[in-house]
């Protein structure tokens, strides 16, 4: 299965067009599936006062509250349509993360976009994930800095809001009855993508952890995928090899600009990079079914063994552990007759060093 590759700009644009175009372009390059940007107001995402993370301390150089650094990164309604018009254009698939209720009725009402991703900060917020569900898009809901429990909890709501029956007010039970029905269970799997998620930026290698990704696969049964934050290209790899149906990474033009995940990217290259090794690590793992392959098939006979005299054989002398042996080419019977055929007689005569046929 190929694996869906968000090329992931975020606010990496700076609040500038001419950078946000330019990231479309990096992404269609990289040959990524899709690019990702993030649509909020500041204002109905965090409070005035509401401190940066450390690494947004780290990574901004202003000293500015979260509310002011995020207000800097607002892409216009305006912008939005731009970039979606480009990306048809280029033909990369157009994303864009909703933090507030008003800019998710923006992507689903205006934008029409055809997936949601719902980030890993939001995972407890119960309403906005019961808005996701009701909008009955596919959903990409990233679980970073979450527990197995709370991955549940969110995943009833998702069902609840997908199934969208208007005569069932919200609640806990309502939740619980619409993630255990079948109906809900069955619209978890058509429309919901679980993404596994170490929420630091640059995330250690030491917690990230990948086969929580193969634990939410068995323990939900649903497709999930890896939102990388590490370091580089290996572990997007590898999250292929261990099954991921999508990956996520951040990318930017350049590492050194200003603001809060430029230094937690990729550079163009390295985004190009990433995407190519993902590719390869799809064509290496094959489809496995176990045959040989098309290319191996010529080497069968060459370093295969036959059954061969040992010494020189006369017709109506019977095959015995003296006079057979097993040696390349394996052109004639193959060794897994030894047994079968010891103790027969020979219906011919065969030279020493002669294939048995």
């Amino acid at each position: 299965m190929k694996t869906f590759i968000i090329a992931e700009a975020g606010v990496n644009h700076n609040g500038s067009r001419k950078l946000a175009m330019k990231l479309v372009d990096i992404a269609v390059d990289a040959q990524a599936d899709a690019i990702k940007f993030q649509t909020f107001r500041a204002q109905g995402v965090v409070t005035r006062k509401a401190a940066r993370a450390d690494y947004q301390e780290k990574n901004c150089d202003e000293r500015e509250s979260q509310f002011e650094m995020l207000k800097k990164l607002e892409l216009s309604y305006d912008l939005h349509f731009e970039l979606a018009a480009y990306c048809k254009k280029k033909k990369i698939i157009f994303l864009s993360t909703a933090f507030d209720r008003p800019s998710l009725d923006f992507l689903v009402n205006e934008i029409n976009l055809p997936v949601l991703k719902i980030p890993s900060g939001e995972i407890t917020n119960g309403p906005f994930l019961l808005e996701h569900a009701r909008t009955g898009k596919k959903l990409i809901l990233s679980t970073g800095m979450s527990t197995l429990e709370e991955v549940k909890k969110a995943l009833e709501i998702l069902a609840f809001g997908l199934i969208n029956d208007p005569d069932i007010p919200p609640s806990y039970d309502a939740f619980k009855t619409a993630f255990q029905s079948q109906n809900g269970q069955e619209l978890l799997k058509k429309k919901v993508t679980l993404l596994h998620c170490t929420t630091e930026y640059p995330a250690e290698e030491d917690e990230i952890n990948l086969l929580a990704m193969k634990t939410l696969v068995k323990t939900f049964g649903l497709p999930a995928g890896y939102s990388d934050h590490s370091r580089g290209i290996f572990i997007p790899s590898l999250a292929v090899a261990l099954g991921a149906a999508v990956i996520e990474k951040h990318f930017t033009l350049d590492k050194n600009l200003s603001g809060p995940d430029h230094r937690a990217s990729l550079n163009p290259s390295e985004l190009k990079d990433m995407v190519k090794k993902i590719r390869l690590a799809e064509l290496v793992l094959g489809n496995g079914e176990k045959i040989p392959g098309k290319r191996e098939k010529k080497n069968l006979s060459v370093v295969r063994r036959s059954l061969v005299a040992a010494r020189d054989i006369t017709a109506g002398e019977c095959f015995s552990v003296d006079n057979l042996t097993a040696r390349r080419p394996g052109t004639g019977m193959s060794p897994m007759e030894y047994w079968k055929i010891l103790g027969t007689r020979s219906p011919r005569s065969y030279f020493e060093d002669e294939v048995i046929l």
